[in-house]
């Protein structure tokens, strides 16, 4: 949400409590008095009153927005963020795999969700697929490696 955005929200919460204020039930009017025809008038907020409420209601309300929002942005960012990580590793990974002779970072899928490896594809033997483990395990950022690698027959 826009810096206007919310203080268009703020003023039209404003505008629309003072539009309500006149819009009260009718007020109670106890303490007549006939001999000069006046009456008081209790129970009832003052327009001053009203208009206070409706600001601080605004106010209140602009920065529950604001907290929104901001929750919203560090949210996006740190998704965002992960995402990046998470290409990172992956690359870094496939990078490991291809200096291996016996193993080929073509022949092995790597994806990677929030630090977790998943290796899919084959391995010539179990020692190389041991070995892929291994060198996917000790890239930085790598929280778990999940080998489905399959041994070539």
């Amino acid at each position: 949400m826009t810096h206007q955005t919310m203080t268009m929200t703020a003023l039209s919460v404003l505008i629309a409590s003072l539009a309500l204020a006149g819009c009260n039930k009718r007020d109670d009017v106890s303490g007549v008095r006939p001999s000069d025809n006046t009456a008081v008038v209790t129970g009832q907020p003052s327009a001053g009153d009203q208009v206070a409420k409706a600001a601080e209601d605004a106010k209140n309300a602009t920065k529950e927005a604001a907290t929104d929002v901001k929750d919203a942005t560090k949210s996006a960012a740190d998704q965002a963020s992960n995402k990046v990580s998470d290409a990172l590793i992956t690359t870094s990974v496939k990078a490991e795999l291809a200096k291996d002779s016996k193993l080929s970072a073509l022949a092995i899928n790597v994806d990677t969700d929030n630090g977790r490896v998943a290796l899919k594809g084959t391995a010539p033997d179990s020692e190389s697929k041991d070995r892929a483990t291994k060198l996917a395990a000790a890239v930085k950022g790598v929280v778990s490696v999940d080998n489905q690698l399959s041994i070539k027959s």
